[in-house]
């Protein structure tokens, strides 16, 4: 009698998206894929996901992936790969010192790969060279953390997020880059009328729920705190014991605050807002005990970011309003585990365990790790680091999951540099990326997500587990394992002998209470003993966790306690604020750059998805409608974008919501997936002096149109081909399929573009040679096989009515209708998908609008959008409002 084993239910793990940190449930099916859905019991999100972790389902498959190890192109064996790996390594070290080698890392990766990684080349090959993509999105509020706190401490927990009667976000798009944290604050603000303040050159999804909204300008932020300062310190809103007990340098800061922010009416003019919208926030700051200041990207991102964070952090240390419930500054970190990232030392400037480059902790962490060849001083930071490398003087680098040739600043030249190294090694999931394709010699296939065993930090400081559901696919191994076997290879054995990732997180946490008297933040002593059993079974634990200590919520500095050396927090007397590059008459604008709500990074994940693909499929241009009309683009048109150092082509997104004079481009498009919207190559590299973070809202730019006789769609089962070199063109997930939106000059060889034809495949056209239209179904067995539509306008309701069709047998009027008309004849709600969670298209939306819902809540009924994670329902709101305008018109 044959005995099935029981299922043993679904496995908790963290999602992959950004800092909140969501716990998941993943349900295996035992085929290669899985369900997905929210861990209720997590309490980073008890249940909920967003449009990005709804849709982890679906990004799960193999095609695409790096499977077996690479040496020129040819497969070879893990051995074989790595002996080339350990010998390039040494080799160049040997002739070149430890400056000319470097690895750089990602906040993708867990923190027991951060932690091997780190230990090698910082402690056995004597390089700090060792940088990361956490670089580009928050070093600014580590350095801020650190000149104000003596730590990277996050004084605060996210229960605070929802018993503050005041939250600020400044630069944080929070309802489409943090989307689950801030549905537990709209579910707040509901309960408890919590006001929110929203401070961003650019109208949002976020800015759309403020109660108040100062559009500044770009970079100006510093100068809005400053004179918040300036203003707390008039009406008496300080807290003079606080200030006394437990900080120093108040003054000179206040002083400073005064200089650059002197009145309402001067932050007015320096920020470009009415000085009644900064009054108004004034006093709203200054009667509002709970009060927390979140601040993300628009911050950091800053050739002044960290001098924009001591601004904060000072109104926060002023007011005393800083580790008590309901009040603080909070860093919204964007990987999500950009946190277990730095606690290990995955920046150049830092060392493991939160410990810096100074005598004491280096011959701390050399004694612990017993390290033979111990890096005495900071490394060169990510844009130094890819810098160094087009010099010439970094001649061997190891990439570990990121795409530097896509995201860096100056894409272009990071990618020619790259080019450029004597030994190039990358640890990737993926087998074809820009990094990848930029001469990368030893490709190191690496475990995915789903297949990862290790943890992960979140914003809040709690540590979860990134557990496996599925098995390792072909010769994929993790990243701390490859990065052991390279040790070994390099003749540490001892040193890097971890079997399970649980060794290596056991030595981590050890590590974080070595000689730690209380004078360190980051201690998980408590940690250190966990077993196999204790360890994959370790639920979510925030830190600190010190070895016989109570472990409870904890939060930092209410009663001062800071990890300077006088445990006294340092006020921050900020910069004069510079302007930057300059924009003049050959770039006008400065392009601010960001996400999008359901795409990620370079969207090697999320670009698998169609449900995330459909809401907005192309790389756009968001900009006013002034500058628009100024430069003669039009809506739905294309722009061409140039800067010093390179040159994109954007559909054109003309928007109100937009800052004059600050056009937006999305960050998530590459070389890929797109012909021309890889915005990395246009942002200048310019940087802040104290975190060396890249200064990616202010690129100074110039916009013209560009115009194509002929745009369309392809879409196909079985892949699809190439267009010629001067097309426009951005790939789109379809389902059960391949998408190619583009624009042209003449039409797309039919032949070239559906490579897979087959002689029996039945073909049905519609040709208008007068107006240049062409259109193709594709039939194999009956069903759509492929489609092609060709015509001076962009036919956005086809392509959202058949690229989910593909495979399906339409009926001889679909057909009609669709290749006569262009459109569905069948009454099928079509149009970009508004909700991503549930897959409700704009057209279905419309239709419950028109037969009466009011509300959303109303359209949510009927629809079933914007009910899970709410980012849609912003764009929700706006539908009803154009509805009720056309009624009262």
């Amino acid at each position: 009698m044959n005995m099935r084993a029981p299922d043993p239910g679904p496995v908790r793990t963290t999602c992959p998206y950004c800092g909140v940190g969501c716990g998941v449930l993943a349900t295996p099916d035992h085929l290669g894929g899985a369900t997905i859905a929210g861990d209720r019991e997590h309490p980073s999100n008890f249940g909920r996901l967003c449009s990005k972790g709804s849709a982890l389902g679906e990004t799960l498959a193999l095609d695409g992936r790096l499977l077996h190890p690479e040496i020129d192109g040819r497969r070879v064996s893990w051995d074989d790969a790595l002996d080339e790996t350990a010998s390039g390594f040494r080799r160049v070290l040997d002739a070149h010192g430890p400056g000319a080698i470097a690895i750089y890392l990602s906040g993708q990766l867990l923190t027991e790969d951060y932690y091997a990684a780190n230990k090698l080349f910082k402690g056995f090959l004597g390089s700090a060279n060792v940088d990361t993509n956490s670089r580009l999105c928050m070093s600014s509020s580590v350095a801020g953390h650190k000149r104000a706190f003596g730590s990277d401490t996050v004084p605060g927990t996210y229960r605070d997020l929802e018993t503050a009667d005041l939250l600020v976000f400044v630069g944080s798009n929070a309802a489409w880059c943090h989307p689950v944290l801030h549905q537990r604050m709209l579910a707040a603000r509901a309960a408890r009328g919590t006001r929110f303040v929203v401070i961003d050159p650019r109208g949002t999804a976020t800015s759309e729920e403020a109660d108040l909204h100062l559009p500044i300008a770009s970079g100006t932020d510093a100068i809005l705190f400053s004179g918040l300062l300036v203003a707390l310190a008039e009406r008496g809103a300080v807290f003079a014991s606080y200030v006394a007990d437990h900080t120093e340098g108040f003054d000179a800061a206040l002083i400073r605050a005064r200089e650059l922010a002197p009145s309402v009416d001067a932050v007015a003019a320096a920020c470009g807002v009415e000085a009644a919208k900064v009054a108004a926030f004034y006093d709203l700051f200054a009667a509002t005990e709970r009060a927390v200041t979140l601040y993300s990207q628009g911050v950091n991102q800053s050739a002044q970011g960290t001098d924009k964070v001591g601004a904060i952090l000072n109104v926060h240390l002023a007011t005393g309003r800083i580790g008590r419930e309901g009040m603080g500054p909070f860093s919204l970190t964007g990987q999500p585990n950009a946190m277990g990232g730095r606690e290990v030392g995955g920046l150049a400037n830092t060392l493991a365990a939160h410990m810096e480059f100074d005598a004491e902790s280096i011959e701390k962490v050399r004694r612990f790790w017993g390290a033979p060849r111990m890096a005495r001083a900071p490394g060169l930071k990510a844009v130094e680091m890819f810098e160094a490398i087009g010099r010439g003087e970094i001649k061997a680098l190891w990439v570990m999951g990121t795409n530097p040739a896509a995201s860096l600043p100056r894409a272009d030249a990071v990618s020619t540099a790259l080019r450029k190294l004597d030994l190039f090694v990358v640890s990737e999931n993926v087998a074809s990326n820009d990094t990848v394709n930029a001469g990368a010699r030893i490709r190191l296939p690496a475990a995915a997500w789903g297949e990862k065993d290790g943890t992960v930090t979140n914003s809040e400081r709690r540590i979860s587990r990134q557990r496996p559901f599925l098995a390792l696919p072909g010769q994929a191994r993790p990243d701390w394992w490859a990065v052991a076997q390279v040790g070994r290879r390099l003749g540490f054995e001892d040193a890097f002998g971890w079997r399970t990732p649980g060794e290596v997180f056991r030595e981590h946490a050890a590590l974080s209470a070595f000689e730690n008297d209380g004078t360190r933040d980051f201690d998980i002593g408590a940690l250190a003993g966990l077993d196999t059993r204790d360890y994959d079974q370790l639920r979510p634990t925030q830190w600190p966790a010190r070895q016989s200590a109570v472990r409870d919520e904890t939060r930092f500095f209410a009663k001062g306690g800071y990890f300077t050396p006088n445990r006294r927090a340092r006020f921050v007397a900020v910069a004069p604020i510079t302007p930057g590059a300059g924009t003049d008459d050959a770039y006008p604008y400065r392009l601010n750059t960001g996400r999008v709500r359901d795409q990620w990074h370079t969207m090697t994940r999320t670009g698998k998805s169609p449900r995330l693909g459909s809401h907005l499929p192309e790389p756009f241009l968001e900009i006013h409608p002034d500058d628009a009309a100024r430069e003669g683009v039009a809506d739905g048109g294309f722009a061409r974008v140039t800067s010093p150092h390179g040159a994109v082509v954007l559909r054109a997104k003309v928007d109100p919501g937009a800052r004059r004079g600050a056009p937006f481009a999305p960050i998530h498009w590459t070389g890929e997936t797109s012909s021309s919207g890889r915005v990395g190559a246009l942002v200048h590299a310019v940087t802040d002096p104290f975190s060396g973070q890249p200064d990616a809202k202010a690129t100074p730019v110039a916009v013209a149109p560009v115009s194509f006789p002929l745009q369309g769609f392809a879409l196909a089962r079985s892949g699809l081909g190439g267009l010629d070199a001067a097309a426009w063109w951005a790939k789109a997930a379809a389902p059960g399929g391949h998408g190619l939106l583009f624009a042209l000059a003449a039409e797309p060889e039919v032949a070239a573009l559906f490579p897979h034809m087959a002689p029996d495949d039945e073909l049905v056209e519609y040709v208008d040679a007068a107006r240049r239209v062409r259109r193709i179904a594709m039939f194999r067995n009956g069903a759509l096989e492929a489609c092609l539509f060709v015509g001076p306008a962009r036919p956005e309701s086809s392509w959202t009515y058949l690229r989910d069709k593909l495979g399906a047998r339409l009926t001889d009027g679909q057909v009609r209708g669709l290749l006569l008309a262009g459109r569905a004849s069948d009454g099928a709600a079509t149009g970009p998908l508004v909700c991503a969670c549930h897959g409700v298209p704009k057209g279905e939306i419309e239709r419950a609008i028109a037969s009466g819902c009011g509300d959303a809540a109303a359209v949510g009924a009927a629809t079933r959008a914007g009910t899970n994670c709410g980012s849609c329902l912003p764009e929700i709101r706006r539908m009803l409002a154009a509805q009720r305008v056309v009624v009262e018109a």
